[in-house]
């Protein structure tokens, strides 16, 4: 009995693995940015549709990880560095609103078609538009349901522009969302978040990796 129960264990992981590579592998070439999307259509392709073996978010972000460094190396790296100096750019520009950057391209998994995600803080739920329309920036409005904490969920007003030949993605949250970010859809944690110095910092630490990787 022991010894089943061990072997049913096993193979379990390894779906979960498999399923994990899958979806990344997915993620990286098919354009897919929502993990619970890539899951899924792993699960139909693998023919694995048992619940206990659908990896976690963050298995398939390690999996995913490990697929850029593998099979992408300079091309992905430099799309994240790209898109973090443009973040640089953007956090400055919107300074009043507290700006955060948020996402792929603050955790390093973005690619080629990843928007630079973006918090501003306001209270006034339209300053943002306002300021958008000011600078002649044509934006289409959308909307976004985040987690506040376990209990409460928020509409937030998104702002989706393109600048610099990339997609910008603007979330407006209350002031109060300074204190604590929102729940990552990932893992149910507060989000990963950089202010402007936060990301010079990283941007100064990509600068003298990618110099050691070239001596």
């Amino acid at each position: 009995m022991h010894r089943a129960r061990q072997h049913a264990e096993t193979r379990t992981r390894e779906r979960r693995r498999r399923l994990a590579h899958e979806a990344a592998r997915l993620m990286a070439e098919g354009g897919i940015h929502d993990y619970h999307q890539a899951k899924l259509k792993a699960a139909d392709r693998l023919g694995i549709h048992d619940d206990a073996s659908l990896p976690r978010n963050r298995e398939i972000e390690e999996a995913l990880r490990e697929y850029q460094r593998i099979f992408l190396g300079q091309a992905q790296a430099g799309a994240v560095r790209q898109r973090r100096e443009a973040a640089a750019r953007a956090l400055e520009f919107f300074a009043g609103f507290e700006p955060r950057l948020v996402g792929p391209v603050l955790d390093g998994t973005a690619d080629a078609g990843s928007p630079v995600l973006l918090h501003l803080h306001a209270d006034d739920p339209d300053a943002v538009a306002r300021f958008l329309e000011e600078h002649g920036i044509p934006a289409e409005p959308r909307g976004r349901r985040l987690r506040l904490d376990r209990e409460r969920s928020f509409d937030a007003p998104v702002w989706v522009f393109s600048a610099e030949d990339l997609a910008f993605d603007l979330t407006v949250l209350p002031s109060q969302a300074l204190r604590q970010a929102p729940l990552s859809a990932l893992d149910e944690k507060p989000m990963r978040r950089a202010s402007l110095a936060q990301l010079r910092q990283l941007l100064a630490e990509d600068e003298i990796a990618g110099y050691e990787l070239s001596l």
